[in-house]
């Protein structure tokens, strides 16, 4: 299967996956029935509509835009996002990942150009061309996404979820609810307990969300337990009979995520300290666990069959915090995983805020390192400057880490610093871009993994742009033999290229 393209949909490709309920499509592009005014997901299990009466829309904010509202009974803005999110690296592709991290809601407009380096008006007429909306019509459908799923899944008051969504006034979200979902908001959440929807659990404990957070199948969920359990930090994150638990800093305060993998889904409890922060932490999660990704397009394209020794439906995992990424990388270089875990336990329980929960710390910022790191942290003493001096750049602001930075321009600052060398500048720029095209084929692990596969690391052109797959599976596969793919991690060798 392949991606569909963003500016130019093919509209017989389009209709034969509606016509099929084609699951792996959703989120990709969106179909709008005219005689119905509704837009749906392409699986959407209602009468497939006549040819004359359907056009297809890159994005639901487009949608939206067209007049078209949301079809209540397969919830299209419910889908996985769509993959060329990660896959392109052009403007649009960048803000759209800034926008689902909620810039706009903190910055407006003028916040989301200047991040990207471009002028309103140049953002504007760019998105428009490409995604068929503006930034501040994608802003919205984010925003009425986010208010369904408190209303939903809270018995918060709607003026509270109004501006928990990041609804300018009560009027405001209310005519956008009924826009959109053809529904008033008190309607919606009647509705829900009569007919659970399939990304929302039933409200529960007050102050505590829980989610159904889908993604297309396959999921290789043992590739991303070990690497969860393999490097979780003690203090800030905890696996436990098969729940991984962590704390993360939020635009607006901090949140606790417990994510376990179900069938179809990631169930997602996440208690929020404030809830304008539900949109962003759903996003890093998702791009924590790639969960956007279209798997069985990138299999097909690798040519994994499930009998070769590669497992379907492999993901390369993301991360919370760019930040938190690059140090974390920095501090286990050259060290064990093991060791590593050590030196960053210890990191966390002396500069890390103390936080209610299970996990009872948040990492320590990029400033408390910068001050404090060289008293806490061990080692050679060039390492410990080097990672001290990397905190404070990203303190100062010298070094920006966000997803809407080019993976070129990002690798190259990132090269910039001491102590920073080609396989750590990969590793971080594929991990916190999700940049799907970045072959680490100066790890040894690697190396293991393809002489095993037998594959030539200097003749991969072909399994581009799924290069970052391709580094999974060797990974995986190089571990497997070891025997060492258990609770047990053993990425030491990986460590020893910077």
């Amino acid at each position: 299967m392949e991606l569909v393209t963003i500016s130019a949909l093919d509209f017989e490709g389009c209709y034969r996956a509606v016509s099929t309920r084609d699951s792996r499509f959703d989120g990709q592009f969106f179909t709008a029935v005219r005689t119905t005014g509704i837009y749906c997901r392409p699986s959407c299990p209602a009468i497939t509509p006549k040819r004359v009466n359907v056009s297809f829309l890159p994005t639901a904010a487009a949608a939206q835009q067209a007049g078209y509202r949301a079809c209540r009974r397969c919830l299209p803005d419910a889908a996985p996002g769509s993959p060329l999110w990660n896959v392109r690296a052009d403007l649009a592709a960048r803000a759209m990942r800034l926008i689902g991290d909620g810039v706009i809601e903190r910055g407006g407009v003028p916040g989301l150009a200047a991040t990207l380096g471009y002028s309103q008006r140049q953002l504007t007429r760019v998105l428009t061309t490409e995604l068929g909306a503006g930034p501040l019509a994608l802003a919205r459908a984010h925003r009425a996404h986010t208010a369904r799923l408190l209303i939903q899944t809270t018995e918060m008051p709607m003026s509270d979820i109004a501006f928990a969504a990041g609804f300018a006034s009560i009027r405001q979200f209310n005519d956008t609810v009924r826009e959109v979902f053809a529904v008033s908001p008190t309607t919606m959440r009647a509705e829900l307990r009569r007919s659970p929807r399939a990304d929302v659990v039933a409200p529960g404990t007050p102050g505590l969300l829980t989610l159904r957070l889908p993604y297309r199948e396959p999921l290789d969920t043992g590739w991303l337990s070990w690497f969860l359990s393999a490097h979780a930090v003690a203090g800030t994150e905890l696996w436990d009979d098969d729940v991984y638990t962590r704390s993360l800093r939020t635009p607006h305060g901090h949140a606790t995520v417990r994510l376990s993998f179900q069938p179809g889904h990631v169930r997602a409890e996440l208690a929020l300290r404030d809830m304008r922060d539900l949109a962003p932490t759903v996003a890093r999660v998702r791009h924590l666990l790639d969960l956007d990704a279209d798997p069985m397009g990138i299999d097909d394209a690798l040519g994994i069959s499930g009998t070769d020794g590669f497992t379907p439906g492999i993901r390369v995992p993301g991360c919370l915090e760019g930040s938190e990424l690059l140090l974390c990388t920095m501090i286990g270089q050259q060290i064990s995983v093991r060791a590593a875990g050590t030196h960053l336990a210890r990191l966390v329980d002396a500069l890390g805020e103390r936080i209610e929960g299970p996990v009872p710390r948040l990492f320590p910022t990029a400033a408390a390192i910068a001050e404090h790191g060289a008293e806490v942290l061990t080692g050679p003493a060039r390492r410990v400057a080097a990672i001290v001096s990397a905190a404070r750049a990203i303190a100062d602001g010298e070094l920006v880490l966000h997803s809407g930075r080019t993976a070129d321009d990002l690798r190259r600052d990132l090269l910039a610093l001491d102590g920073v060398g080609p396989w750590t500048a990969d590793y971080v720029t594929m991990r916190s871009l999700a940049d799907p095209d970045i072959l680490l084929d100066t790890d040894l692990v690697v190396r293991q993994g393809a002489a095993r596969a037998g594959i030539d690391l200097a003749n991969t052109t072909r399994w581009a742009p799924w290069r970052s797959y391709l580094s999974m599976h060797l990974w995986k596969t190089a571990l497997e033999h070891r025997g060492a793919l258990v609770r047990e991690p053993a990425l030491q060798e990986a460590k020893t290229h910077d």
